[in-house]
């Protein structure tokens, strides 16, 4: 989609940081550079805000990733492309089954009125819960894979989305604060929602957060 739309050498292309090394690379192949712009903290998606900054004369697109199931503020992201005389190019999640849909949802309904001691994610704007999303409180990625190490230990599967952002791998290392980007690496964690889980398994995966949810204090 880049080389069609004559995106390349000596042009910069807007994208996240948070996972999907693959969008880095196309921009790279395309012969354009990549600049990481942060995410919203509730989407984990580009924020508007963040991309507008970003721009130079030199910015030629963006390119936006759907995460988790949430989709990105698509309309404030089109307003600063049309402000700014960019590209605005998607790049969604596999499509998945009205019912299974629907299925995930219902898990995902479950675990927000039941967990305690993590913080659930936001529901709004069609969330399709594509991986199921939670932020451990505490001091950061310590904390964070203290937890998954406890909870793998209970039989909970689970998993770190984002290990390591893209603007931290050394073939795209780049200079820059991206705090929510940074954040959301070191406290997020995939929680199963799979539809061919069980109410006992649910009940399982609740029982397990909980109990360590109260040894996890806030940082100060």
């Amino acid at each position: 989609m880049l080389r069609a739309a004559g995106v390349g050498l000596g042009d910069e292309v807007v994208v996240p940081a948070f996972g999907n090394v693959e969008v880095a690379e196309a921009v790279a192949m395309a012969g354009a550079l990549p600049v990481f712009a942060d995410i919203d903290p509730v989407t984990y998606c580009l924020d508007a805000s963040a991309v507008q900054a970003a721009t130079t004369p030199r910015t030629a697109a963006v390119v936006v990733v759907h995460r988790f199931g949430r989709p990105a503020d698509i309309p404030r992201l089109h307003d600063v492309g049309q402000r700014r005389g960019l590209l605005v190019l998607e790049q969604g999640e596999s499509e998945a089954p009205y019912d299974e849909i629907a299925q995930r949802r219902e898990r995902a309904a479950y675990l927000d009125a039941k967990l305690r001691g993590v913080r659930t994610p936001d529901g709004g704007d069609g969330h399709t819960y594509q991986q199921y999303v939670v932020r451990v409180p505490g001091n950061g990625r310590p904390d964070r894979d203290a937890f998954a190490r406890a909870l793998r230990a209970r039989g909970v599967e689970c998993r770190v989305p984002v290990k390591t952002p893209v603007h931290r791998l050394p073939e795209f290392r780049r200079c820059l604060s991206l705090p929510e980007t940074e954040r959301a690496a070191d406290e997020t964690l995939a929680l199963p929602v799979d539809t061919a889980l069980t109410k006992r398994d649910m009940q399982r995966i609740v029982g397990a957060c909980n109990a360590l949810g109260g040894l996890l204090q806030p940082a100060f």
